[in-house]
């Protein structure tokens, strides 16, 4: 298994240089053809009194500044992969339903991995879009956290473990990157005795089954003591100098608003590590 497809979401100018490097490494590493993906927002029409007739001036304005935006966005993503002599083809999409144009979603369903920036949590719209872009792609998606300003190996990675179908289904999609770390942890907070483990040996058997796929596995469990598991999880993140953390994203489709919850919610909010989420 490899990526050979890989979407990198550029949301505006801003984030697209970066966006742009991170998934140009990627694509470099796979040996991928890289797709870059914009999602134009139509401009919402304001209305003028007394009449509330739309003001086909300032929706013209508005337009136009989304369309000044797209075309840089495409300039920044098209000129840095010719420079790296990366394949790549670019889509761009005019749409109000933001990340779930359904054209969008057709094309990240095709992909093997989506890159995409970390989302200001403070900003509702933006987080619900992307949570509801995840749920309904089906793909793995890796998100870049603001601090990492240029590619840079993954040497370390980290899989916060819980046993889940999310949790399984993430490692899996991250076995790709996995494979080319140099140690990867299998990480479990507060693992419960049940029939098949003890606490002592949870992760055991998934890292039995990647050590197979010959990658660099150890296995650590940690009582919280009251701590909230993310902030276990950070600590975790921090002290050990992890690259990558994969993990899987929890929620029911009724709530996409809302999709991450818990610890993962928390976890995307104070990111210092490349976050490759599944579900």
């Amino acid at each position: 298994m490899s990526y050979k497809t890989i979407l990198a979401v550029l949301d505006d100018p801003k984030s697209a240089a970066q966006i742009t490097e991170i998934a140009i490494s990627f694509a470099a590493t796979f040996d991928a053809h890289l797709i870059g993906v914009h999602s134009e927002a139509m401009a919402m029409i304001p209305l003028s009194a007394p009449m509330e007739m739309p003001d086909p001036t300032t929706v013209q304005a508005m337009q136009d500044m989304a369309h000044d935006e797209t075309r840089k966005i495409e300039q920044i993503f098209r000129n840095r992969c010719v420079a790296n002599g990366t394949s790549h083809d670019w889509r761009s999409f005019l749409t109000s339903a933001g990340y779930g144009s359904g054209a969008l979603q057709d094309s990240a369903r095709c992909a093997d991995l989506i890159i995409a920036a970390q989302t200001d949590s403070s900003l509702a719209d933006s987080r619900a879009d992307l949570d509801g872009f995840l749920f309904e792609s089906g793909r793995p998606v890796l998100l870049v956290p603001y601090i990492l300003t240029e590619p840079k190996p993954i040497k370390r990675a980290m899989v916060a473990w819980n046993g889940s179908r999310e949790a399984a289904r993430a490692t899996f999609d991250a076995l790709p990157l996995l494979k080319k770390a140099d140690a990867v942890e299998i990480f479990s907070v507060n693992p419960p005795d049940n029939q098949t483990q003890s606490a002592e040996t949870a992760g055991a058997e998934i890292a039995a089954t990647l050590a197979r796929h010959g990658v660099h596995i150890t296995v650590v469990t940690q009582e919280a003591d009251g701590v909230p598991a993310a902030t276990v999880i950070e600590n975790r993140l921090s002290d050990s100098s992890i690259d990558l953390l994969v993990m899987g994203a929890f929620g029911h489709k009724r709530w996409w608003e809302t999709l991450f919850g818990g610890v993962t919610h928390t976890l995307l909010d104070s990111m210092t590590a490349l976050t490759l989420l599944s579900r």
